[in-house]
């Protein structure tokens, strides 16, 4: 991918439109053999992924099709086999049956498959695969690979709980650098250390913000950047800063937060923000912090 691209590339993309030079760029990476992982995360760092070539590049980088793409017939194969018969379980055992929402069903295949189901759970339970799943139905249309990824995407999942106290610790850092009044704000309510980080972080803000515009950050994780969730929920508070000012509890704040799921417009915004200031705070590099590059078939 070239750096110097010309003016009108470099307009578009400050508009916040897809270059046609950045998709033709992605288009001659994804006939590579095999396909490159790095180069490929690299692309999800630096730009958005068209929408055309997301549910390739996403199976690939999450972990569901190979990089031989000659294979990938073979592997989804193996793949919907394993699909068709932990649904089958749960459907002889009257886990599941056809008025479970299909959410929940992906949810109790996942519990199964790894093996975490036991006698009596309650499927209904607060869970980040769910969250992360009711996406995924909104964005993709077939129910295999969307079970596929929801697990690649678990995993990243995973990664942010492992790290949820760093996250938090710099959560505060970076909003006291960013924004001082909030910061203050949020701490003398006492609000700031019962931030429900680990739903926010551990879900990649699913049912906070609306699909079409979560999926460009969801393009950034499956780049391996999983600290680009810190900056989403700066740009949250400081897009609402006068109504999060006026909140005095947690209550109050879940409830304007809560708001911004319907803006489409509003959490556009808060997603372009975000991105630049994740940008300006280096993180086109982040994508090697700690992120484990999946072992692909």
């Amino acid at each position: 991918m070239a750096d110097e691209r010309n003016f009108r590339s470099t307009y578009y993309e400050k508009v916040g439109c897809r270059s046609v030079e950045e998709r033709k760029s992605l288009e001659i990476l994804l006939k590579d053999k095999p396909l490159n992982v790095l180069k490929l995360k690299q692309f999800c760092i630096r730009f958005t992924v068209p929408n055309i070539h997301r549910n390739v590049l996403w199976s690939f980088l999450l972990g569901v099709t190979p990089a031989y793409t000659d294979s990938c017939k073979y592997v989804m194969t193996q793949r919907e086999a394993v699909y068709e018969d932990l649904l089958r379980a749960l459907q002889v055992m009257r886990i599941v049956d056809d008025k479970t929402p299909k959410p929940r069903v992906l949810y109790a295949m996942w519990l199964l498959e790894t093996k975490q189901l036991c006698l009596g759970y309650d499927l209904n339970l607060e869970s980040h695969f769910c969250n992360i799943t009711e996406v995924l139905l909104q964005i993709f249309e077939n129910d295999i690979e969307i079970y596929w990824m929801a697990k690649g995407f678990n995993e990243y999942s995973q990664e942010i709980l492992e790290e949820m106290g760093k996250l938090s610790d710099l959560t505060g850092t970076i909003l006291e650098k960013e924004d001082n009044g909030l910061y203050i704000h949020l701490k003398s309510c006492d609000i700031l250390p019962v931030l429900p980080l680990e739903k926010w972080y551990g879900s990649f803000f699913a049912g906070v913000l609306s699909e079409l515009a979560i999926i460009r950050i969801w393009d950034k994780i499956c780049g391996g950047s999983i600290k680009i969730v810190i900056f989403v929920l700066i740009e949250i508070l400081r897009t609402l800063r006068r109504r999060v000012l006026r909140c005095m509890d947690m209550k109050s704040l879940l409830e304007c937060i809560e708001s911004i799921n319907d803006e489409q417009e509003t959490a556009d915004l808060i997603v372009n923000k975000a991105i630049e200031l994740w940008q300006q705070n280096k993180g086109h590099n982040e994508f090697i912090l700690q992120s484990k590059v999946k072992a692909l078939i």
